[in-house]
């Protein structure tokens, strides 16, 4: 293991929730999860394009776990602290080390949507980015269009950076789509 990369904590807990790294047998609730939003990710999300078995979501949930433990792709789930629910998902990804840089993403189940649980969960894996990491750039990237992500970096201060016109396929492969860049820095 590289001696540049930083202590990760597998939890971490806020006022409400209980944030943790994704462990094999989390697979069911992730699954239940998706299934109850797949109308609502659907139009934003590539791994919801297609009902996944509870088989396939276990299998990239025990993925996630290894991707933790070697630091490459950091994972985690979000579950309420009170009632041990499973609220959705987030992490970083496109991390780079070196620099230290990386890019925040999250999806909610949509029966916890519109409580500030995502944002409560933002906000504190940016604080362990920015400040347990030392990273000098955080990133959100969304869908210009995408109303509800977008909220979450306006909501938590991030900076707008710019919108990359016709900068990826939607979803569904029909249609250019545009793409905010937010971000914090040191």
């Amino acid at each position: 293991m590289d001696k540049a990369i930083p202590e990760v904590p597998e939890e971490i807990r806020t006022e409400r929730l209980l944030i943790r790294m994704p462990k094999p047998g989390d697979g069911k609730v992730v699954n239940a999860a998706i299934r109850a939003s797949i109308k609502e990710l659907k139009a934003w999300l590539p791994f919801a394009q297609q009902l996944p078995s509870v088989e396939e979501t276990e299998i990239n949930t025990v993925e996630a776990h290894l991707n933790f433990l070697k630091h490459e792709n950091l994972r985690y789930l979000i579950f309420n602290k009170e009632t041990g629910e499973f609220i959705g998902s987030s992490g970083f990804h496109s991390i780079e080390w070196e620099v230290p840089k990386m890019e925040i993403g999250y999806w909610i189940d949509t029966r916890w949507s519109g409580f500030g649980y995502m944002a409560e969960a933002v906000s504190a894996l940016s604080e362990l980015a920015l400040d347990g990491f030392r990273c000098k750039r955080l990133e959100i990237r969304c869908d210009a269009e995408n109303v509800k992500s977008r909220a979450i970096p306006e909501t938590l201060g991030f900076v707008l950076e710019g919108v990359l016109h016709n900068d990826e396929l939607s979803v569904d492969g029909k249609n250019l789509t545009d793409t905010c860049i937010y971000a914090k820095f040191m």
